[in-house]
């Protein structure tokens, strides 16, 4: 007897200062199907000051400095693969195969060496969203997930140009999901979801569209 098949998810993160919402998504926009939804931590609790890092590096030396952001570094990329390993699992569990993951992405800005980040107060901050941003990023594709990221001030237009609807339509969509499900539904999850469909839309266009009339 023939296995059934296995339906393709995606995986949408919205990261914050040691942690991320996860929501894992399926179907059309549509008709869509939210599989999984989550907080993940990606902060070492055992590493002091791990959840604001370059506010603790801050008042270290450099060279202290540097060997702390490397500590953290390989800390919260190890946490961030456990929890993709432990989400695909649970999709693999359920008939659903994970075919790529969405990433609520920052600014972009590019940012200096260590000691000009913690020269700057506003670059501290800065530098701590890209940090978590780019460990989950780095943990999706260690484990071997296709990573679509997405700037947060261009999500919704994104969104509406991937799925196919006008932002408003969108927007609503997306609160209607909501409804229907129930708390929590808030904006981390809002956006770790329309990242999670435009990731499955680019990777498979025909799951995630629908039909228009």
């Amino acid at each position: 007897m023939a296995a059934p098949v296995k339906r393709k998810a995606a995986i949408g993160f919205r990261a914050h200062s040691g942690w991320a919402a996860l929501v894992a998504v399926s179907g059309s926009f549509d008709s869509p199907e939210i599989i999984a939804r989550r907080r993940i931590e990606i902060a070492d609790a055992a590493i002091g000051g791990s959840k604001q890092p370059y506010h603790a590096a801050e008042q270290m030396e450099l060279l202290h400095a540097k060997k702390y952001i490397a500590q953290c570094t390989s800390a919260t990329r190890r946490l961030a693969r456990d929890a993709i390993r432990a989400a695909m699992e649970g999709l693999r569990d359920r008939r659903f195969e994970t075919a790529a993951c969405g990433i609520v992405l920052g600014s972009g800005r590019t940012l200096p060496k260590l000691e000009g980040i913690l020269a700057s107060h506003a670059l501290i901050h800065t530098a701590e969203g890209e940090f978590f941003r780019n460990a989950l990023v780095a943990a999706a594709e260690h484990c071997g997930l296709t990573v679509a990221g997405v700037k947060e001030r261009e999500l919704l237009d994104r969104a509406a140009a991937h799925l196919r609807r006008p932002v408003d339509e969108i927007a609503c969509r997306i609160a209607e999901i909501g409804k229907a499900i129930g708390p929590p539904w808030t904006q981390d999850q809002k956006y770790a979801a329309l990242a999670g469909w435009m990731a499955l839309a680019a990777n498979d266009p025909t799951s995630t569209t629908g039909t228009r009339d």
